[in-house]
């Protein structure tokens, strides 16, 4: 795997040089840091590894981390051991440098609670040393599946005039979201009306099936309590309930 790395000979003149995981200068110091890309997650504290090679002093040097994909482009810069100011508002309170550990050659950058919005190139630079090295960050987000334990309830009502409504409630009296409601009128003129709802498993088990007619004021429930032991997860148990409330 190759990184493409910058060797600064002047101010304004840039030699495109291909290594491996390290950018070199004059055959002596370089930076190194690893050629595949830094994966995060969105919310998790990540480093972002330089060293100067060989080990080197960094205490009094001017470190510069960057983003060359940003304005202002600069994500931490820390001068003779004293973080500067200045750099990209969305970074701030969340880089450091290991300041203990400069003295070894560790320019690496802690960057905290990450965000989606940090993924990109990141450029550590040294310009007295005139050596860089660029790493990339890949950022992701992920969470567990919920799984939920679920029976199917079916309600049937039939011989109401004019049509009814169905409505379906939990054990609490809070309106449950359920399928369309399915309604024939038979030959006497008279309805049948058919619901189904898909409940989860909750601390009292308890639902009802209302069916009402506004203009007439006739209502009409039926409660189901789901037993505890029954397994949620069951075809059979679903054909249990239905036929229990039909």
């Amino acid at each position: 795997m190759y990184r493409k790395c910058l060797y600064i000979v002047h101010p304004f003149i840039f030699l495109d040089i291909k290594q491996s995981n390290t950018c070199f200068f004059s055959g002596q110091h370089h930076v190194s840091c690893p050629s595949e890309a830094i994966v995060a997650t969105v919310g998790e504290d990540i480093i972002l590894p330089a060293y100067l090679e060989p080990a080197t002093n960094a205490l009094r040097k001017t470190i510069e981390w960057t983003r060359p994909d940003l304005s202002p482009r600069y994500v931490h810069v820390q001068r003779q051991g004293v973080k500067l100011t200045g750099n990209h508002p969305s970074y701030e309170g969340r880089t450091s440098l290991f300041s203990d550990e400069l003295k070894l050659g560790n320019i690496s950058l802690k960057l905290s609670r990450v965000r989606i919005s940090d993924e990109g190139p990141y450029r550590c630079f040294l310009p007295e040393m005139r050596i860089n090295c660029i790493i990339q960050l890949v950022v992701g987000a992920a969470s567990s599946p919920d799984v939920q334990m679920t029976v199917d309830l079916q309600c049937n009502s039939t011989g109401w005039y004019p049509e009814p409504e169905v409505f379906w409630l939990d054990g609490e009296g809070n309106l449950l979201s359920a399928g369309p409601t399915e309604t024939v009128r038979g030959p006497d003129d008279l309805y049948t009306v058919s619901s189904r709802v898909t409940v989860e498993k909750r601390h009292s088990n308890s639902f009802t099936c209302r069916v009402q007619q506004n203009h007439t004021n006739h209502i009409r429930e039926t409660h189901i309590h789901v037993p505890e032991e029954l397994d949620w997860t069951s075809k059979k148990s679903s054909e249990m309930i239905k036929q229990r409330i039909t």
